[in-house]
Protein backbone atom coordinates (compact mmCIF):
# COMPACT_ATOMS: atom_id res chain seq x y z
CA UNK A 1 0.00 0.00 0.00
CA UNK A 2 1.38 3.18 -1.02
CA UNK A 3 2.54 5.69 1.75
CA UNK A 4 0.67 8.75 3.07
CA UNK A 5 4.07 10.32 1.44
CA UNK A 6 2.95 8.73 -2.17
CA UNK A 7 -0.46 9.44 -1.85
CA UNK A 8 -0.09 12.96 -1.30
CA UNK A 9 2.15 13.48 -3.82
CA UNK A 10 0.36 11.72 -6.78
CA UNK A 11 -2.80 13.04 -5.75
CA UNK A 12 -0.85 17.00 -6.07
CA UNK A 13 0.51 15.53 -9.86
CA UNK A 14 -2.93 14.62 -10.72
CA UNK A 15 -4.06 18.07 -10.54
CA UNK A 16 -3.95 21.00 -13.07
CA UNK A 17 -1.54 23.70 -12.87
CA UNK A 18 -2.06 25.25 -9.56
CA UNK A 19 -3.73 28.62 -10.50
CA UNK A 20 -1.77 31.93 -9.78
CA UNK A 21 -2.79 34.26 -6.99
CA UNK A 22 -3.23 37.97 -7.72
CA UNK A 23 -2.42 40.57 -4.65
CA UNK A 24 -4.45 43.68 -4.03
CA UNK A 25 -4.44 45.91 -0.65
CA UNK A 26 -7.92 46.28 0.12
CA UNK A 27 -8.36 49.31 2.98
CA UNK A 28 -11.07 47.31 5.93
CA UNK A 29 -11.45 49.31 9.61
CA UNK A 30 -8.63 51.47 9.46
CA UNK A 31 -6.17 48.91 8.39
CA UNK A 32 -4.41 47.85 4.79
CA UNK A 33 -5.01 44.08 4.26
CA UNK A 34 -2.75 41.66 1.77
CA UNK A 35 -5.91 40.04 -0.26
CA UNK A 36 -4.82 37.44 -3.04
CA UNK A 37 -7.30 35.81 -5.08
CA UNK A 38 -7.45 33.12 -7.66
CA UNK A 39 -9.19 33.68 -11.37
CA UNK A 40 -12.85 33.49 -11.70
CA UNK A 41 -14.36 30.08 -12.40
CA UNK A 42 -17.48 30.76 -14.71
CA UNK A 43 -20.15 33.05 -14.50
CA UNK A 44 -20.36 34.22 -10.26
CA UNK A 45 -24.24 33.06 -9.40
CA UNK A 46 -25.57 32.39 -5.83
CA UNK A 47 -24.70 28.89 -6.19
CA UNK A 48 -20.78 29.10 -6.38
CA UNK A 49 -19.66 32.12 -5.18
CA UNK A 50 -16.26 33.18 -4.18
CA UNK A 51 -15.15 31.45 -0.71
CA UNK A 52 -12.91 33.38 1.87
CA UNK A 53 -10.07 30.63 3.17
CA UNK A 54 -8.77 31.43 6.78
CA UNK A 55 -5.59 30.40 7.62
CA UNK A 56 -5.04 28.74 11.24
CA UNK A 57 -2.17 28.90 13.44
CA UNK A 58 -2.79 33.12 14.74
CA UNK A 59 0.59 33.55 13.49
CA UNK A 60 0.81 32.57 9.87
CA UNK A 61 -0.31 34.42 6.62
CA UNK A 62 -2.17 33.07 3.83
CA UNK A 63 0.49 30.58 2.75
CA UNK A 64 -0.18 28.26 5.64
CA UNK A 65 -3.41 27.14 3.57
CA UNK A 66 -2.01 27.85 -0.15
CA UNK A 67 -1.51 26.06 -2.52
CA UNK A 68 -3.01 23.65 0.20
CA UNK A 69 -6.56 24.43 -1.02
CA UNK A 70 -5.91 25.37 -4.28
CA UNK A 71 -7.91 22.22 -5.75
CA UNK A 72 -10.95 24.09 -4.93
CA UNK A 73 -9.92 26.59 -7.11
CA UNK A 74 -10.75 24.67 -9.96
CA UNK A 75 -14.66 25.25 -9.73
CA UNK A 76 -14.80 28.81 -7.88
CA UNK A 77 -13.07 31.55 -6.89
CA UNK A 78 -10.70 31.41 -3.57
CA UNK A 79 -9.46 34.39 -1.73
CA UNK A 80 -7.32 34.49 0.88
CA UNK A 81 -5.81 37.39 3.18
CA UNK A 82 -3.05 38.12 5.38
CA UNK A 83 -4.55 38.61 8.69
CA UNK A 84 -4.00 42.09 10.95
CA UNK A 85 -0.51 42.41 11.81
CA UNK A 86 0.38 39.09 10.06
CA UNK A 87 1.96 38.72 6.49
CA UNK A 88 1.86 41.85 4.20
CA UNK A 89 -0.90 43.14 6.03
CA UNK A 90 -1.04 46.26 8.44
CA UNK A 91 -1.19 45.75 12.26
CA UNK A 92 -2.94 47.54 14.83
CA UNK A 93 -1.98 50.75 16.28
CA UNK A 94 -3.10 49.60 19.65
CA UNK A 95 -0.98 46.00 19.80
CA UNK A 96 -1.31 45.20 23.16
CA UNK A 97 -5.66 45.10 22.73
CA UNK A 98 -5.64 43.14 19.73
CA UNK A 99 -8.22 40.21 20.31
CA UNK A 100 -9.52 37.29 18.17
CA UNK A 101 -12.71 39.15 17.63
CA UNK A 102 -10.75 42.04 15.85
CA UNK A 103 -9.77 39.47 13.38
CA UNK A 104 -13.50 38.13 13.36
CA UNK A 105 -15.14 41.36 12.59
CA UNK A 106 -12.09 41.85 9.40
CA UNK A 107 -14.04 39.00 7.90
CA UNK A 108 -16.97 41.22 6.95
CA UNK A 109 -15.29 44.39 6.78
CA UNK A 110 -13.38 43.03 3.68
CA UNK A 111 -16.30 41.35 2.08
CA UNK A 112 -17.86 45.11 1.78
CA UNK A 113 -14.71 46.45 0.56
CA UNK A 114 -14.18 43.55 -2.28
CA UNK A 115 -17.64 44.96 -3.12
CA UNK A 116 -19.35 40.65 -2.77
CA UNK A 117 -22.52 40.48 -1.59
CA UNK A 118 -21.79 36.97 -0.14
CA UNK A 119 -19.16 34.28 0.34
CA UNK A 120 -18.53 30.53 1.41
CA UNK A 121 -15.91 30.49 4.86
CA UNK A 122 -13.77 28.27 4.82
CA UNK A 123 -11.69 28.72 8.50
CA UNK A 124 -8.92 25.94 9.70
CA UNK A 125 -7.57 25.28 13.31
CA UNK A 126 -7.57 28.97 14.73
CA UNK A 127 -9.05 30.04 11.31
CA UNK A 128 -11.78 27.74 12.15
CA UNK A 129 -12.87 29.59 15.19
CA UNK A 130 -12.70 33.35 13.48
CA UNK A 131 -14.55 31.59 10.82
CA UNK A 132 -17.17 30.63 13.14
CA UNK A 133 -17.15 34.34 14.97
CA UNK A 134 -16.80 36.37 11.72
CA UNK A 135 -20.19 34.12 10.36
CA UNK A 136 -22.31 34.81 13.46
CA UNK A 137 -21.58 38.55 13.25
CA UNK A 138 -22.53 38.43 9.15
CA UNK A 139 -24.79 35.98 8.94
CA UNK A 140 -26.36 38.01 5.87
CA UNK A 141 -23.08 37.83 3.81
CA UNK A 142 -22.51 33.68 4.56
CA UNK A 143 -23.86 31.17 2.53
CA UNK A 144 -22.16 28.50 3.89
CA UNK A 145 -19.44 27.90 6.84
CA UNK A 146 -16.76 25.03 6.75
CA UNK A 147 -14.85 24.64 9.94
CA UNK A 148 -11.54 22.12 9.24
CA UNK A 149 -9.84 20.65 12.30
CA UNK A 150 -11.29 23.96 14.21
CA UNK A 151 -10.54 24.95 17.80
CA UNK A 152 -13.75 24.22 19.95
CA UNK A 153 -16.43 26.59 21.21
CA UNK A 154 -14.61 27.28 24.55
CA UNK A 155 -11.53 26.93 25.42
CA UNK A 156 -11.63 23.26 27.39
CA UNK A 157 -9.47 21.48 25.11
CA UNK A 158 -6.71 23.21 25.53
CA UNK A 159 -5.37 20.65 28.06
CA UNK A 160 -5.73 17.73 26.47
CA UNK A 161 -3.97 18.98 23.32
CA UNK A 162 -1.02 20.05 25.31
CA UNK A 163 -0.96 16.02 26.65
CA UNK A 164 -1.97 14.68 23.13
CA UNK A 165 0.98 16.65 21.67
CA UNK A 166 3.85 15.51 24.00
CA UNK A 167 3.10 11.61 23.71
CA UNK A 168 2.65 12.07 19.92
CA UNK A 169 6.38 13.69 19.66
CA UNK A 170 9.48 11.68 19.45
CA UNK A 171 12.19 11.46 21.12
CA UNK A 172 14.16 13.85 18.52
CA UNK A 173 11.41 16.11 18.67
CA UNK A 174 10.95 16.37 22.66
CA UNK A 175 13.46 18.91 23.77
CA UNK A 176 12.05 21.91 21.63
CA UNK A 177 9.01 21.13 23.41
CA UNK A 178 9.84 20.18 26.75
CA UNK A 179 12.63 23.47 26.95
CA UNK A 180 9.20 25.86 26.87
CA UNK A 181 7.28 26.37 30.07
CA UNK A 182 3.77 26.25 29.09
CA UNK A 183 2.90 29.08 31.57
CA UNK A 184 4.93 31.67 29.98
CA UNK A 185 2.80 31.42 26.92
CA UNK A 186 0.36 33.36 28.24
CA UNK A 187 3.00 36.22 27.54
CA UNK A 188 3.58 37.79 24.59
CA UNK A 189 6.62 36.93 23.57
CA UNK A 190 6.32 36.49 19.42
CA UNK A 191 9.93 34.44 19.70
CA UNK A 192 8.44 31.90 22.37
CA UNK A 193 5.11 31.88 20.21
CA UNK A 194 6.85 31.25 17.34
CA UNK A 195 9.21 28.74 18.78
CA UNK A 196 6.07 26.94 20.46
CA UNK A 197 4.51 26.75 17.28
CA UNK A 198 7.44 24.91 15.43
CA UNK A 199 8.24 22.63 18.46
CA UNK A 200 4.80 20.78 18.21
CA UNK A 201 4.29 21.15 14.60
CA UNK A 202 5.00 17.77 14.09
CA UNK A 203 2.69 16.43 16.21
CA UNK A 204 -0.16 17.49 13.51
CA UNK A 205 0.62 15.06 11.29
CA UNK A 206 -1.19 11.39 12.29
CA UNK A 207 2.09 9.51 9.31
CA UNK A 208 5.61 10.75 10.70
CA UNK A 209 7.05 10.26 7.52
CA UNK A 210 4.32 13.05 6.04
CA UNK A 211 5.72 15.38 9.53
CA UNK A 212 8.73 15.53 7.83
CA UNK A 213 8.07 15.75 4.79
CA UNK A 214 6.64 19.05 5.73
CA UNK A 215 9.43 21.52 7.30
CA UNK A 216 7.87 23.69 10.33
CA UNK A 217 7.44 27.39 9.15
CA UNK A 218 9.60 29.93 11.08
CA UNK A 219 7.28 32.67 11.47
CA UNK A 220 6.59 35.37 14.48
CA UNK A 221 3.72 38.00 14.43
CA UNK A 222 4.04 40.83 17.48
CA UNK A 223 0.09 40.69 16.63
CA UNK A 224 -0.83 37.22 16.63
CA UNK A 225 1.19 36.85 20.09
CA UNK A 226 -1.11 38.78 21.89
CA UNK A 227 -3.81 37.14 20.52
CA UNK A 228 -2.98 34.04 21.24
CA UNK A 229 -1.49 34.48 24.51
CA UNK A 230 -4.52 36.81 25.45
CA UNK A 231 -6.90 33.49 24.77
CA UNK A 232 -4.37 30.85 26.29
CA UNK A 233 -4.32 33.10 29.63
CA UNK A 234 -8.01 34.09 29.80
CA UNK A 235 -9.65 31.22 28.03
CA UNK A 236 -12.80 31.56 26.15
CA UNK A 237 -16.48 30.66 25.60
CA UNK A 238 -18.46 30.93 22.21
CA UNK A 239 -21.16 28.71 22.54
CA UNK A 240 -24.09 31.36 23.38
CA UNK A 241 -23.04 33.18 19.75
CA UNK A 242 -22.69 29.93 18.05
CA UNK A 243 -25.59 28.15 19.22
CA UNK A 244 -27.50 30.91 17.64
CA UNK A 245 -25.58 30.58 14.03
CA UNK A 246 -28.06 29.03 11.70
CA UNK A 247 -25.23 29.04 8.47
CA UNK A 248 -25.36 26.14 7.34
CA UNK A 249 -22.06 24.45 7.97
CA UNK A 250 -20.03 21.08 7.81
CA UNK A 251 -17.34 20.81 10.63
CA UNK A 252 -14.52 18.52 9.32
CA UNK A 253 -11.99 16.79 11.23
CA UNK A 254 -9.09 14.01 11.32
CA UNK A 255 -9.32 11.10 13.19
CA UNK A 256 -6.06 10.97 14.50
CA UNK A 257 -6.01 15.02 15.19
CA UNK A 258 -3.83 16.03 18.31
CA UNK A 259 -6.94 18.13 18.60
CA UNK A 260 -9.46 15.55 19.94
CA UNK A 261 -11.99 14.68 17.77
CA UNK A 262 -14.32 15.19 20.55
CA UNK A 263 -13.85 18.88 19.62
CA UNK A 264 -15.81 18.40 16.57
CA UNK A 265 -18.63 16.55 17.64
CA UNK A 266 -18.94 19.32 20.60
CA UNK A 267 -19.09 21.82 17.82
CA UNK A 268 -21.43 20.15 15.20
CA UNK A 269 -23.96 19.64 18.26
CA UNK A 270 -24.08 23.21 19.48
CA UNK A 271 -24.06 24.65 15.40
CA UNK A 272 -27.59 24.36 14.77
CA UNK A 273 -27.22 23.40 11.14
CA UNK A 274 -24.00 21.45 10.99
CA UNK A 275 -22.79 18.23 10.03
CA UNK A 276 -19.84 16.43 10.59
CA UNK A 277 -17.41 14.71 8.69
CA UNK A 278 -14.43 12.61 9.83
CA UNK A 279 -11.58 12.14 8.13
CA UNK A 280 -9.79 8.35 8.55
CA UNK A 281 -5.64 8.11 8.49
CA UNK A 282 -5.69 11.93 8.69
CA UNK A 283 -4.15 14.36 11.95
CA UNK A 284 -4.42 18.19 11.77
CA UNK A 285 -4.22 18.87 7.81
CA UNK A 286 -6.80 16.37 5.76
CA UNK A 287 -5.93 18.48 2.96
CA UNK A 288 -2.64 16.98 2.82
CA UNK A 289 -2.92 13.26 4.44
CA UNK A 290 -6.21 12.12 3.10
CA UNK A 291 -6.75 15.15 0.23
CA UNK A 292 -9.41 12.92 -1.52
CA UNK A 293 -11.45 13.01 0.70
CA UNK A 294 -11.39 15.96 2.32
CA UNK A 295 -12.00 17.67 -1.06
CA UNK A 296 -14.56 15.36 -2.23
CA UNK A 297 -16.56 16.60 1.25
CA UNK A 298 -16.02 19.70 0.47
CA UNK A 299 -17.42 19.78 -2.83
CA UNK A 300 -20.44 17.37 -2.11
CA UNK A 301 -21.31 20.15 0.74
CA UNK A 302 -20.74 23.09 -1.21
CA UNK A 303 -22.30 21.67 -4.21
CA UNK A 304 -25.39 20.60 -2.01
CA UNK A 305 -29.28 22.35 -1.99
CA UNK A 306 -28.78 24.92 0.61
CA UNK A 307 -31.85 22.91 2.19
CA UNK A 308 -30.15 20.09 2.54
CA UNK A 309 -27.28 21.75 4.31
CA UNK A 310 -28.59 20.66 7.81
CA UNK A 311 -27.57 18.27 10.74
CA UNK A 312 -27.42 14.26 9.18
Amino acid sequence: MPSAKERFVAYRRSLPRTPPLVRQTVRARGLAFAVFTTPPVGASNTDSPPMLCINGGMLYDHSNLWPAVSPLAQRRQLILYDQRGRGESEAPADLLAATIEDDAADVAALRRALGIRKWDLLGHSWGGGIAMLAAANDEAGTRRLLTVDAVGPTSDWMPALREAVAARLDEAQRPAFDVIDYGALAQPEPALQGAYARAVYPAWFADPDLARFFVPPSVTSDTGAVILARLRRDGYDWSTRLRALSVPTLVIHGEEDALPVAVSAELAALLPRAQRRLVPHSGHMPFWESPEVFFTAVDSFLAAPLSGAVRG
